[in-house]
């Protein structure tokens, strides 16, 4: 029996957090400029105008295609990839083809398994991360089209994936990790709503015999001969929904003996559809050739070691850490996504060892973890007062048992339903009668304390 296997690739766009463009002297952060301003004869293509890189863009790369397990190419240098558009000033952009910095990459990914309930580590490899200049930004006005060039020139690094993927749920849990990586590492904001980092899947389906495999790697052999591509997608949601849009859209074209159309799609995300915007190009289209203004690139082992030491703890090791100390799997993931707060639960931690010394009130990380993901605490308050407000808060109450049993004796008489309800076997009605009790007593009893003595006044 024949099935459609999706094959996913990914392509993903960042601009690097560096305070000069890739090229030129130009501020790299183009947003805050009005259009055109933030531009000279480098970033512009003028003639005569030579381009001398970035130093820091250079490291920023070799950091990432480390951090994302790829073997740096020691000898690497700069391509003109040629293609007209009106974005493009000089007619080419300089980018990296057959020596990128980095190759042969495979990161671990934790991915939500729905059926088991449970989290599983899959690794989806990395081709090339290479490092290039991004163009300037069109943008249409009713009719008419106009060009900003203050972003042209600022470093790009792009990450190019193996077709590795399967779902649109792997799509997302990858990319979701790949960004937590970029902003732990500090290279980028990655911030999807300014256009800093841009995902574009590649997409095509293959019809295969037997059930479908989530894990099976295909050589380059045995690959559809089609791809789509849907660019310039900012959000991982609508990646998801993009791919799993073309996969329909494939299965429904082949279901019919027909072969999709190779071609490059866009993505609208007001009708949830993908639409045709030209036929894909290969590396042959382009034109490449080195880069005559721009020396080779020749990187020392120890320079590279140097580097290395700088990556700080990766998400998926922070993960493990913090499961090791008692955090649930799930709440160490999500603390994870987000760099400022990964550092600030560390933060916590810290003070907490250091106030709750000879103190019988020491919340522990979960506890922890429930405060900050909860916003029990506002994370605004300094790492102190947060510690100091979670020990406090995790003080036993104090109960007056005497109030407590005239409390609860009222409500017993109160609430007749609830307590035939228990008395019936539904247990569940304890909780509203501990509800009440509560309530009664305004907070200031031990819930546990609460439980027993209703159910020792509900059985007798």
């Amino acid at each position: 029996m024949s099935t459609y296997l999706p094959i996913i690739g990914l392509e993903i766009h960042v601009e690097l957090a560096t305070k000069s463009k890739m090229f030129c002297g130009c501020d790299a952060a183009w947003q805050k400029y009005k259009q055109n301003e933030n531009t000279c004869p480098v970033c512009l293509g003028m003639p005569g105008a030579l381009p001398v890189p970035n130093k820091t863009a250079v490291e920023y790369t070799i950091k990432l295609a480390q951090a994302l397990g790829c073997a740096i190419n020691e000898h690497s240098h700069f391509d003109r990839k040629h293609y007209f558009y009106p974005d493009l000033p000089k007619g080419y952009q300089i980018s990296q083809y057959d020596e990128p910095i980095g190759v042969n990459g495979e990161i671990p990914v934790l991915i939500f398994d729905e059926m088991a309930k449970s989290y599983e580590q899959k690794s989806f490899r990395i081709h090339r991360v290479h490092l290039e200049e991004d163009t300037g930004k069109l943008s249409h006005i009713g009719s008419d089209t106009v060009v900003d060039f203050n972003r042209s020139s600022v470093p790009l690094v792009e990450i190019v994936t193996e077709a590795d993927f399967r779902s649109s749920d792997d799509v997302k849990a990858f990319l979701q990790e790949l960004h937590a990586i970029i902003r732990t590492l500090g290279i980028s904001e990655a911030d999807m709503e300014q256009g800093s980092m841009r995902m574009e899947p590649n997409i095509s389906v293959k019809t295969v015999e037997g059930p479908k495999s989530n894990v099976e790697r295909l050589d380059l052999d045995d690959l559809p001969k089609y791809k789509v591509e849907v660019k310039n997608i900012n959000s991982f949601n609508y990646v998801k929904k993009a791919v799993d849009f073309e996969v329909k859209r494939h299965t429904e074209i082949l279901e019919k003996g027909e072969t999709p159309v190779q071609e490059t799609r866009g993505w609208d995300d007001t009708k949830n559809i993908t639409y045709s915007q030209r036929v894909k190009e290969n590396a042959h289209d382009y034109r490449y050739f080195p880069e005559p203004d721009i020396p080779p690139m020749v990187f020392e082992k120890i320079y590279l070691e140097m580097i290395k030491k700088t990556i700080p703890e990766l998400p998926i090791e922070k993960v493990s850490r913090l499961k090791k100390i008692g955090v649930k799997e799930s709440d160490a993931i999500l603390l994870t996504r987000e760099i400022s707060i990964s550092t600030y639960f560390d933060q916590v931690q810290v003070k907490i060892s250091e106030m709750s010394k000879g103190s019988v009130v020491s919340p522990d990380a979960q506890a922890v973890a429930n405060a900050l993901i909860n916003k029990k605490i506002s994370s605004d308050l300094t790492p102190s007062d947060f510690a100091a407000r979670l020990i406090e808060l995790s003080k036993p109450i104090e109960t007056d048992i005497g109030q407590l049993e005239k409390i609860a004796k009222e409500v017993i008489a109160s609430n007749q339903k609830s307590v035939d309800d228990y008395r019936s076997g539904k247990t569940n009605a304890i909780m509203f009668l501990l509800g009440q009790v509560m309530k009664g007593m305004k907070g200031q009893a031990d819930a546990g304390k609460v439980r027993r003595t209703l159910e020792k006044l509900l059985s007798s």
